[in-house]
């Protein structure tokens, strides 16, 4: 994943509205309104949340007449879970070898 696309998904939640919008729709699909009232956003400020996820690619809409429904992307939030992996690798890696280099010196024992 280019950082530029990773980037913008960090930004997508790094709101905390953002991530209870996420919150919510992990639940299922919303149209605007049911997700914007129980957080008591103006329509149009949920919109611009909303948008923000979209396009850090973690939500979709969908239009029916003049209802538009969000509902979580499959799969949107592998890049965050696929950079977590990556950093717990290497700092797995880096315990590891610590624990090489340590089990190269014998322990010393003082028998005073």
């Amino acid at each position: 994943m280019q950082t530029q696309e990773l980037d913008k998904v960090f930004h997508a939640l790094s709101d905390p509205c953002r991530r209870a919008m996420v919150e919510r729709l992990s639940r299922g699909p919303a149209s605007v309104k049911e997700i914007a009232a129980p957080m008591r956003l103006a329509l149009p400020s949920a919109v611009k949340h909303l948008k923000v996820l979209e396009e850090g690619g973690i939500v979709r809409s969908t239009k029916t007449g003049r209802v538009r429904t969000y509902g979580m992307r499959p799969h949107g939030l592998d890049p965050v879970a696929d950079w977590v992996r990556q950093r717990e690798a290497a700092l797995n890696a880096a315990f590891d070898r610590l624990a090489e280099a340590m089990a190269a010196f014998p322990e010393e024992c003082d028998d005073r």
